[in-house]
Order: structure tokens, then sequence, then C-alpha cells
């Protein structure tokens, strides 16, 4: 099978999603090629360098987030290119502005059966997009639907969430949850690093790309909540943190919150941590619970999509009532009133519930299960 993906969203969970997939199925026996844009994380390039040397084709197309009309009708052209070269079985898409033009230059060329998964619709959320924005994206989605023979939602939540699109047949969703291998976070030597906190206070670690999806700002909130008074926060991802450094500071929660930007020793971090907070306001299927899972952590997380499906309340973690700060609190303080004996326990079943659900093998076969519908 010739398999092309199409991503400029090369960040976070949707980059490691990308670079599993592809090497996945490279190893199966497929010609993959992938076309990626590099604007978003220079850093990057050392998973396209990995790529190549396991037999994944790679190509940049330096795609842009945003509209751009007159540098996406030139990417257009080259993808066009590309896929009249290598002829694709299937051209899957990932994101918007990929998913856009991926699946405009299968059209226009008439090759590949078109595949997209979104990695979430960011216009079903309004805390993103105004009135305007949402109807324009939207529309563009809807639009595109109508050629998509497949979607591909990363969870089952997902999958649900997709109905409230209000354009995609149901017919049209698989869904394929996202998976991991879990020995790098299973056994993981924690860091020794000097974080300047009390060895005898929780520790939690949130690990995320710094923005409003992820929820820093409502762990901040948590954490200045009676009866949090003692819990101490390890800040983990990319991005600008100087809004939520004045926020700690307004708070009066800097000294029990370290803010340690973007970090590649996340296993040994995680290794040093009691709990993994996930405060997002939404997501598909965060990698960042099935890893900490992976490492035998409990987890507390808001009932977004993924993290519900994951999570079993009690058994595996803690999810917060409601999406926002007071929510995150109740369920911190759920999880600290418990023993390390059953923190142990959790993070015993949690490890188990990965190894059966959510292993890189499943998520690879269940893709190319997709594929073979269509083909």
């Amino acid at each position: 099978m010739r398999v092309l993906h199409v991503m400029e969203c090369t960040i976070g969970g949707t980059r490691r999603h990308l670079v599993d997939v592809a090497l996945g199925q490279c190893a199966l026996g497929h010609k993959v090629q992938v076309v990626v844009s590099t604007l978003r994380d220079e850093t990057f390039l050392s998973d396209m360098e990995r790529m190549r040397s396991e037999g994944v084709e790679v190509f940049v197309l330096n795609m842009v987030r945003g509209p751009a009309p007159l540098t996406d009708w030139l990417h257009l052209g080259r993808l066009k290119s590309i896929l009249r070269e290598f002829k694709p079985d299937i051209v899957h898409t990932h994101s918007s502005k990929a998913g856009v033009l991926g699946r405009q230059a299968s059209i226009s060329t008439k090759i590949g059966a078109r595949v997209h998964t979104p990695h979430t619709f960011s216009f079903l959320f309004e805390a993103l997009f105004s009135g305007p924005k949402r109807w324009l994206y939207r529309s563009i989605e809807r639009r595109y639907a109508k050629f998509t023979q497949r979607f591909v939602a990363v969870s089952r939540n997902e999958a649900e969430t997709f109905g409230r699109a209000g354009f995609i047949e149901p017919g049209k969703v698989a869904v394929v949850p996202n998976g991991i291998d879990p020995a790098p976070f299973a056994s993981a030597i924690a860091s020794d690093e000097d974080f300047g906190f009390d060895p005898t206070a929780p520790l939690v670690i949130l690990v995320g790309l710094v923005y409003a999806a992820k929820g820093q700002d409502l762990a901040l909130e948590a954490l200045a909540c009676e009866g949090l008074e003692r819990v101490q926060l390890l800040c983990v991802g990319p991005g600008d943190t100087s809004a939520l450094e004045v926020q700690a500071q307004a708070l009066g929660i800097a000294a029990r919150v370290r803010f340690l930007g973007a970090r590649d020793d996340v296993p040994a971090l995680m290794a040093r941590a009691d709990l993994l907070l996930l405060p997002s306001r939404w997501e598909g299927m965060p990698y960042v619970v099935l890893e900490a899972m992976a490492r035998g952590m409990p987890v507390v997380a808001t009932p977004v999509d993924g993290a519900r499906e994951v999570i079993v309340p009690g058994e595996t973690g803690f999810l917060s009532p409601t999406v926002d700060a007071r929510g995150v609190a109740e369920a911190l303080a759920a999880a600290l009133s418990k023993s390390p004996e059953d923190w142990a326990r959790m993070g015993r079943a949690g490890q188990q519930r990965v190894a059966e659900h959510y292993s890189l093998e499943s998520m690879v076969r269940g893709l190319d299960a997709v594929y073979a519908e269509l083909l």
C-alpha cells in the first residue's frame, strides 16, 4: 500500500502521532511519504531524520497555520505534483490547514482515497474562535467532508464530539485510539534535579504546550484553593509562560511552581512526581495521560475527550466534575486524600489498561484496517 500523510501542525501530540504512524506503517511494508511543515517547531527536524533513516520519504512544504492565499495556492500546486509522482492509494491528512490543502490536491488530481484525522475540530470550542471565524472554519470543513471517505477519531469520545459538527455522516467515522510504547516511561529513572521544593510535600507534574486549550491557568487557580497549600507543581512544555508566571505571583503560589519549558527528559520528570495533572479545556486523546499511566502514575484530569475514556475514576485516576479551577481543585484533593498504597494500586491498573488497549501496534493496525476498507 502507498500512503501519503500531510501535516502542518508538527507540534505536541499531532507530531508524535504522525511519527509513530509513519514509522509503524513503514515497518509493515507500506510505501510511506509524509509532507510536513517545519515552521511550528524546528526541533521536528530530528524526527524527520529519524523517519528518513527508517525508510519514510519526507518532503518539506512550509505550510502556515492561518489563511495565506498566495502561499497556500503555491503549496497546493506542489502537493498536486507530489501526488501525481507518488500515486498514493491513501491520502491521509491531519488537522485543519493540511486537511484543506491535502484533500483539495487529492480531489483535483483524482488520486487516492481521502482519510482525515482532525485531532479535534477546534472550531467547536468557543474559547478559541470568535463567531465569524468559527463560522468560516465550520463552512470549510463542511465542504471538504463531502469529499472525505473516512474521518479518524483518536478516541470514542472524540467520535461523539464529531457529531456536534453537524455535517459528518456517522458511517464515515472510524475510531482508532492513540497508542504508545510504554517502555521509556515504565523504565525511567527519576530525575535528581534540584527544584528547591519541599521533599515531603506532594509533587504534581503538568505536561503540555502552553496555550489556552491545555488549561495551565486552571491548574494555577486550583493550587491557590483551600486545602492544596502544600501541593507543588512542575509545569513542562514549550510556549510563552510569562502570563502564567504573573498569574502565579498574583495568586501567591509562585514558590510552589516551576516552569521548565520544553524538556527532552519528560519520562524522568514523571518518575520524580507523585501525580500527573491534565487540566485541559479540550483534547482528542491526550498522549500524556497514556504516558503517565504507562509509568504507573495516577492521573488527575478534566473530563475531556480521551481522558474520560482512558481514566477509570477511582481505579486508574480521578476526573474533575467540571472543566474549571474549582473542579480541578476538587479532583486534586480527592487524589491527595488517598494513601501511597492506593496510588501504587492505581498505577498498576493504569499500566495494565495501557498495555491492553493503547499499544502502538493496535493503533497502526487499526489504521491499516480503515485503509483496507477503502481499497
